[in-house]
């Protein structure tokens, strides 16, 4: 039976995407299903988004934005973004269709990230959505139908669920074997994790 990571995540969450490519490629070098669990902030568990925390705060996490993105060679548009940028939530709600209809949502994950972080697209925006879904093998206008759906609806509370359950407090946090790994930076312990049949 095919193990799983589940990898819990806010869409617009800088540092989920800084670790997105390199978790698909863990999970494939292991032969590993990730379940994508997209949610928004968990208050509960004190999870601060950042426009909510102090200036001084907001500045360094703004450049350690920068010091990963040079690292890891992962481009990223932090400065200068549009001021009228819509939520990106449901872009989310777009994710979450996808796989209640029966499709991978991982890919498209990806898709909507990518174009908000490097080219700092409003994926919030309808035909945004669309037009990125199209261009990665989706039909577009479907989940859009979809996005209100009930089914959509009852797994994204379902997520959020599962994220207090398990003491999810940030975005990414990985789960793997009942162990919790918050953050990017955690993916090399995730995998030793894997290799070893051990937390670390």
């Amino acid at each position: 039976m095919t193990q799983v990571i589940e990898y819990f995540f806010s869409i617009s969450s800088p540092w989920a995407y800084l670790g997105a490519e390199r978790l698909v490629t863990l999970a494939r070098r292991h032969n590993l299903r990730i379940r994508p669990l997209l949610m928004t902030t968990i208050d509960e568990h004190g999870w601060i988004p950042l426009k909510n925390k102090p200036p001084v705060r907001q500045r360094y996490v703004r450049s350690e934005i920068g010091r990963w993105s040079r690292h890891l060679g992962v481009p990223m548009q932090t400065d200068n973004r549009p001021s009228d940028l819509k939520d990106p939530t449901p872009a989310a709600m777009m994710v979450v269709a996808a796989e209640t209809t029966g499709a991978e949502g991982m890919p498209l994950a990806l898709a909507l990230q990518r174009a908000y972080w490097e080219s700092a697209a409003d994926i919030g925006a309808t035909q945004i959505r669309r037009e990125i879904a199209d261009a990665n093998g989706y039909d577009g206008q479907r989940l859009l139908s979809c996005e209100q759906a009930q089914a959509v609806g009852e797994r994204w509370n379902e997520n959020r669920a599962r994220a207090i359950e398990c003491g999810v407090f940030g975005s990414p946090t990985y789960l793997f074997e009942g162990e919790l790994y918050w953050g990017q930076d955690r993916l090399d312990f995730l995998e030793r994790h894997i290799v070893t049949g051990a937390p670390v």
